[in-house]
């Protein structure tokens, strides 16, 4: 009996290991493809933030993958310059999806630039803009 439920457990422990890194290997091959993205953006000094915000939104749901959130950041910064309202609006939908899951490691720089102190997002904005923070698409609370 004992044998049986270890074999099980020896199974799904197995199950879940290639699930992982089927993820990792699809995080990567992501992180590759948004490169030239990005790349290709700051190149052309793209001011188009439709396309920005989709690139964005769609890089967020990667950014457990620290080459992914490497991305994230630098675009994050370029786009700050071009709508540092919808900026902010990103780097809070990353916080609340994997702040707790990806801690920074000693010495990296926040997404933010600053303290990683979770301060309230309205904080950072000027009093007629507190009503009107726009959400990335797809990212409601």
């Amino acid at each position: 009996m004992g044998s049986e439920t270890e074999s099980k457990m020896d199974n799904l422990v197995q199950s879940i290991g290639e699930l992982a890194r089927g993820v990792q290997k699809l995080a990567r091959e992501a992180a590759q493809q948004y490169s030239a993205e990005v790349e290709a953006i700051m190149k052309a000094q793209s001011r188009d933030s439709r396309h920005i915000e989709r690139c964005l939104d769609r890089m967020l749901d990667f950014c457990f993958d620290d080459g992914m959130l490497v991305l994230y950041k630098k675009l994050c910064r370029y786009y700050f310059a071009i709508d540092p309202e919808a900026t902010v609006s990103y780097v809070y939908a990353y916080r609340e999806m994997w702040e707790e899951q990806h801690t920074e490691k000693p010495g990296e720089r926040p997404l933010n630039g600053g303290s990683s102190q979770k301060p309230d997002k309205r904080d950072k904005l000027s009093p007629t803009k507190k009503r009107t923070a726009k959400e990335p698409k797809g990212r409601s609370k």
